[in-house]
């Protein structure tokens, strides 16, 4: 499917690797080129997203980048490097859409008959995987826009923000980047998602714009007029042996520090759904829930709510957005620091990708543990963070962005260059 749909200059591949949760409803899904599109900034974007989903009445992939914000709350701003371009808001209607569900596939495209559907079938069974792109290494260093000085300066920074009480907890980032590089999106995905298997993987181009990502963590999810937000806060390694490993998992759910910063991103999340939510339905449904993923166990609650019937679907997008583990809290007085420590937009990244289906449903990951591409610029980036509280230690925070960004480097170097 993903090699397939690279023919087209939009497409949008979601995979849950077959993840066990009640909430997954397909395996993949896979939108193919655009009958029309939606490209916003912030200001209006939310509405126009309303009308465009009303006009076509039918389903919508795309993307909500985290400088929408400025629109959530037009006070804030974002001037930092950019050096993507993903626009703020981008939806698309696709030509063809495939939904993959337990061994069996459904392809739809307008005038699509049967003859038709086998024949995007067969042409996805029999396209070759392009393994020339995965010979050649990159060589070009990876630079980063904060150094160490840097880096140590701005968590000092943001704690004495706390000390005096402006915020709780801030999710600080920290970009990485190649300059005059040229990669193999698909390749890189193939990589990424080969080495961590998550239950939000996607493969995302929008033009000579593209994102791979191996993301383990749910934004929001809507079907009818109930809705799920599943933040995580709380991480542990791994260890093949399994009476270890069972003992780590028991240490991070006993851990104090991680179910402190859990519950304060539960109550974040709680509070951001009561706005659109029916008085008095917001319930945590599961709290400190340990699950495992291919190279970590997380920390994740899932709080629920129920929507007025006649509510605007995007009205709970824009009351919870952007997601509380990507800013800290208060989340206002956090995305104002957020702006003035870090040195990069951060665009698409710890923003959202998904869909929306045509009677309203719809899906949508956080972006992390993602790559981001511009093909005509020629520039890669990634970035890393964590977050940071009165108690945090600035150099151990240092080091966790080094080992995060470290995962990474791995897939960037081994996924290879494009073919010449």
């Amino acid at each position: 499917m993903l090699n397939w749909a690279t023919r087209f200059n939009i497409c949008c591949l979601l995979d849950n690797n077959d993840y066990p949760s009640v909430y997954h409803q397909y395996e993949a899904v896979l939108a193919a080129d655009a009958i029309t599109t939606l490209e916003k900034p912030a200001g209006n974007a939310f509405p126009e997203l309303l009308q465009f989903h009303h006009t076509q009445q039918d389903w919508i992939f795309g993307h909500l980048a985290y400088d929408l914000k400025n629109e959530v709350v037009p006070s804030l701003r974002s001037q930092n490097h950019d050096g993507i371009g993903f626009p703020d808001m981008f939806f698309f209607q696709p030509r063809i859409l495939m939904l993959l569900e337990k061994n069996q596939i459904s392809i739809g495209a307008p005038d699509l008959s049967r003859e038709d559907a086998l024949e995007i079938l067969q042409n996805c069974q029999q396209q070759p995987v392009n393994t020339a792109a995965n010979t050649a290494v990159i060589t070009q260093p990876i630079q980063a826009r904060l150094n160490h000085d840097q880096y140590i300066a701005a968590v000092k920074s943001l704690q004495q923000h706390i000390l005096r009480g402006d915020c709780y907890e801030v999710n600080f980032c920290r970009e990485n980047y190649i300059e005059d590089v040229n990669v193999y999106p698909p390749a890189l995905y193939q990589r990424l998602n080969a080495l961590n298997p998550a239950p939000f993987a996607a493969f995302y181009r929008v033009n000579d714009k593209y994102m791979v990502c191996s993301s383990p963590e749910r934004f929001m999810q809507k079907k009818g007029n109930h809705v799920i937000s599943q933040p995580i806060k709380g991480t542990s390694k791994k260890d093949p042996d399994p009476t270890k490993d069972q003992a780590l998992k028991t240490a991070l759910y006993n851990n104090s520090k991680e179910r402190a910063e859990n519950v304060m991103v539960v109550d974040l999340v709680r509070n951001d759904l009561s706005h659109a939510a029916i008085r008095g339905s917001v319930k945590v449904e599961e709290l400190f829930g340990i699950y495992s993923f291919a190279q970590v166990h997380h920390m994740i609650s899932t709080v629920a709510a129920e929507l007025p019937v006649d509510q605007p679907l995007t009205e709970v997008l824009k009351t919870t957005f952007p997601m509380g583990s990507m800013t800290g809290a208060p989340k206002i007085s956090v995305m104002q620091l957020i702006e003035s420590h870090e040195a990069t937009r951060r665009g698409l990244y710890s923003g959202a990708v998904g869909f929306i289906t045509p009677s309203g449903d719809f899906d949508f990951n956080v972006v992390i543990r993602s790559i981001l591409y511009n093909e005509t610029a020629k520039y890669l980036s990634f970035q890393t963070g964590s977050a940071i509280t009165f108690y945090s230690d600035p150099e151990k925070e240092w080091e966790e962005c080094l080992l995060k960004a470290a995962a990474l480097r791995t897939v960037i170097n081994e996924a290879g260059t494009t073919a010449p």
